[in-house]
């Protein structure tokens, strides 16, 4: 039996992301009609009364929190402030307000920078908390952890029926292209396709090339949310625990697809067809040297990845070319 029900009324919180506009598609593809999405105009998600407000009058049932403050190594380095405090507004007043106004499920979705810079190899849920954060991510990384033990907490406290999904490093269609604020994938993919529509002898990639990423499509992850909201109740005997007598309230979802960014690069040069020269800027920061996700808990629970990584960045990189010939794209 499903925790929630096609009739329920579905609030996405951060619709026109990548993310959330991914969950929107496969909700609709489920059957699931009667969804919420957050007008700027009505709702400011960085403002308790705005929030409070907003749930009076649309009364959602299932609450999905994919809003958040991104960007990659760049924008984190040089945005501390504003990712902390920025996220934890969110992230809380959503949280708060869906246990106040009688939210039946709960999603909080978090990020595989919530764990250690140095934790062992592929990471497990039980890794959290147990070392140094990468410097490069920190506070995003701080913000994601509070949202993480604030859902462990209201869970605990009061019987609210929350968790929390840690996707690992995502690409995809409607992802976000800025050279100066993007994660690793849309970046390449613009500086590729720039350098070929320019033809440019080279493109220069930040760091050594070595760290290796982990990288799942945003439609998986768009299935497990909805796989855990319809069916993962952490209460359940036969749920994955933190410890044998504890619940675990959050699940890692990762992939089988492993590359180091240096052959990401060669990968999407030959989906690209760029022929020129790849040059490797070791004044610019690698970050994590590998974030490998053990995801075997949610796995057993019965969810599986379905999207091939060559297969999804060629239609990323279709996304890409089509959102600049239609002059969508925004530096």
């Amino acid at each position: 039996m499903n925790l929630i029900k096609k009739k329920d009324k579905i609030f996405v919180a951060g619709s026109t992301g990548m993310v959330g506009s991914a969950i929107i598609r496969h909700l609709n593809q489920k059957g699931y009609k009667n969804i919420l999405a957050n007008n700027k105009t009505f709702l400011n998600l960085l403002d308790y009364s705005s929030v409070e407000k907003w749930f009076e009058i649309q009364k959602p049932d299932v609450v999905i929190i994919a809003a958040a403050k991104v960007g990659g190594i760049f924008a984190n380095s040089n945005f501390p402030a504003e990712f902390l405090l920025e996220n934890l507004k969110i992230q809380s007043n959503l949280i708060e307000v869906s246990y106040k106004k009688n939210v039946k499920r709960l999603l909080f979705l978090g990020s595989s920078c919530i764990y250690p810079k140095f934790a062992n190899q592929p990471i497990s849920e039980e890794e959290l908390l147990t070392g140094p954060l990468e410097k490069t991510n920190e506070s995003y990384a701080i913000a994601k952890i509070a949202g993480i033990k604030l859902v462990e907490s209201f869970r605990k406290q009061y019987g609210f029926d929350c968790i929390s999904l840690m996707p690992t490093n995502l690409y995809g269609y409607g992802d976000n292209y800025n050279l100066k604020n993007s994660h690793v994938v849309p970046a390449m993919i613009r500086r590729f396709v720039d350098a070929k529509r320019e033809n440019n002898s080279s493109v220069v990639c930040w760091g050594t090339g070595a760290p290796l990423r982990e990288l799942l499509n945003v439609d998986d992850l768009a299935k497990a949310c909805i796989f855990a909201l319809e069916t993962w109740n952490p209460s359940h005997k036969d749920s994955p625990k933190i410890l044998p007598n504890e619940e675990l309230t959050y699940l890692n979802v990762g992939s089988e697809d492993e590359i180091s960014i240096k052959d990401l690069a060669v990968l999407i040069a030959k989906i690209v067809g760029y022929k020129g020269s790849i040059i490797w800027d070791k004044n610019k920061p690698d970050g994590t040297p590998r974030k490998k996700l053990n995801y075997e808990k949610i796995k057993k629970i019965g969810w599986v990845t379905s999207i091939d990584l060559e297969l999804g960045l060629k239609q990323t990189i279709e996304d890409f070319r089509v959102k600049f010939s239609e002059g969508l794209l925004r530096d």
